[in-house]
């Protein structure tokens, strides 16, 4: 961190979040959500630090679309359909929304199609079960058809401006 320059704005924990969240009271700018992947322990860390988020924060989860139930389903199920959230999309495994509770509900459309594309594989990952076979062939197929390529980076911080 000190090599890239953000020392000074980033804190790095290592802990448990549910033992982390237990005297968290700052407000978080960016929360990132790479630990338990089921889908209690994905749910569980954005439900520990939602109170905590800033307006405008970005919630970012890894391994969206990397035959995980938990980050697929907390990024379609939980993000994707609430208007607390604005801008969303994928980089490569990564799920992203941006915290707007106040006019979330501008990027409705986009968000919802968004989580329709990414449901279709929640049910091949499903209670932790790797994809095998024709299921495998299934997954991947669908996987391809949600958009996940990495944005254009000015076009990005227009978007979450």
């Amino acid at each position: 961190m000190r090599a890239a320059g953000v020392a000074a704005a980033v804190e790095a924990h290592r802990a448990f979040s549910r033992d982390l969240a237990r005297g968290w009271i700052r407000p978080i700018r960016l929360l990132w959500i790479d630990g338990d992947h089921t889908y209690r322990g994905a749910r569980e860390d954005l439900d520990l630090f939602r109170a905590h988020l800033a307006p405008g924060a970005i919630v970012a989860l890894h391994d969206v679309l990397h035959m995980f139930e938990g980050p697929d389903r907390v990024f379609a199920e939980d993000m994707l359909t609430s208007d607390l959230f604005g801008p969303a999309g994928l980089c490569g495994s990564i799920g992203w929304a941006q915290y707007r509770p106040v006019d979330g509900g501008k990027w409705r459309s986009e968000r919802r199609a968004l989580a329709r594309r990414i449901a279709r594989v929640i049910p091949l990952v499903k209670d932790g079960r790797n994809p095998t076979g024709l299921g495998k062939l299934r997954y991947k197929l669908w996987r391809g058809f949600v958009p996940h390529v990495a944005p254009n980076p000015d076009d990005w911080v227009r978007m979450v401006r």
